[in-house]
């Protein structure tokens, strides 16, 4: 034991004076082996998922079924960096899930952790002190404990329930190291939990919309009863209201288009506000005339799931500023107005 470690502080010692010496300039190939060795780290993962994946997955899955159960994730340095990725990529898909920092743990943020949750460990030595030192009290709770590490001996996979090994991984790292292979293994392992975690809960795209609702991702993933006019601003009026009447309502309700509608609210057609210009260029006199007659139907519309971004290019590829919203039964529950999209990127 003497002689390896002995051995071993030699070689980190060669690399040293090596990297010393060795050129200030950027090694493009040196770059290349990097990148090399990290995918040939995650390409190894494949072996490993088996039995103690599917239990770990299953874990999760049933403790956060109810809504009681979190996955409360830790690890120290790089690891723990990993551990919050992996934290947050299970909340963003609708598991429960907090990062937990191990030495802000025994100073008493151990209180997050209940008897319903999962702690998930990230540690590629399976000996760091500080995460080491949670263990009796997270299963004194009755927490389970799942580790992510380099070592299956490890103290670390010795005390928890179930182990992930990601393998015995070189760094490429010039001094061996700095965490790189290694770190990239463990984000990579549990990508593939969360997701299969996703995929086995069903997790949908209304789902994902209903927890992304800032930014890019939420616009894009908005519904079009999320955006629609309704109440006062949704002007509804029937094939014998007469043109004036419709005019006035629009302009009241500050909309350029009134969607008509039969005596149960299906969608009859819609009157706009191109309609009435061409109505009184043609003849003023038709003023009091039904609207009936002169709106434009049928006409396209959408349904109240419709997302946005589909709704957008509708309107841009048929030249159409209004498109009525439909509930699932066929009637007019809204109406979404290029007005009301003026501010919103195009997705």
């Amino acid at each position: 034991m003497a002689g390896r470690a002995k051995g071993s502080q030699a070689d980190g010692v060669a690399a040293l004076r090596r990297f010393q010496r060795g050129s200030a300039r950027i090694d493009l190939t040196f770059a290349k082996q990097v990148l090399r060795a990290e995918a040939k780290a995650v390409a190894n993962l494949t072996k490993h998922v088996g039995p103690a994946f599917l239990k770990a997955a299953e874990l999760i899955l049933k403790r956060g079924a109810n809504g009681n159960g979190r996955v409360v994730g830790t690890g120290m340095g790089k690891a723990g960096l990993m551990a919050q990725k992996f934290c947050a990529t299970l909340a963003s898909t609708g598991t429960p899930a907090l990062f937990m920092h191990p030495a802000e743990a025994v100073h008493g943020d151990l209180g997050m952790v209940t008897g319903q949750d999962v702690l998930v460990v990230f540690s590629n030595s399976g000996e760091s002190e500080e995460v080491l030192r949670l263990l009796p009290s997270v299963k004194k709770a009755g927490a389970a404990v799942i580790s992510v590490t380099g070592r299956p001996n490890s103290a670390l996979a010795r005390a928890a329930n179930i182990v992930l090994e990601i393998g015995r991984i070189e760094e490429p790292c010039p001094l061996r190291l700095a965490p790189s292979a290694s770190t990239t293994a463990m984000l990579a392992l549990a990508d593939a939990l969360a997701l299969c975690v996703l995929k086995a809960r069903k997790f949908t795209l209304e789902d994902y919309a209903r927890l992304h609702p800032g930014g890019a991702l939420g616009r894009k993933l908005m519904q079009a009863q999320d955006l629609m006019r309704k109440g006062e601003r949704l002007v509804l009026i029937r094939e014998t209201t007469p043109v004036g009447e419709a005019l006035d309502r629009m302009t009241k309700a500050r909309c350029g288009a009134a969607v008509v509608i039969d005596a149960r609210t299906r969608l009859r057609g819609i009157f706009t506000d191109g309609d009435f210009r061409r109505l009184m260029l043609a003849d003023p006199a038709q003023f009091r005339a039904r609207v009936g007659a002169h709106m434009t139907s049928p006409c396209r519309s959408i349904g109240a799931e419709t997302l946005v971004a589909e709704a957008q290019e509708l309107m841009g590829a048929k030249r159409i500023n209004v498109l009525p919203v439909l509930d699932r039964r066929g009637r007019v529950v809204g109406l979404l107005d290029i007005q009301d999209l003026v501010s919103w990127p195009v997705l």
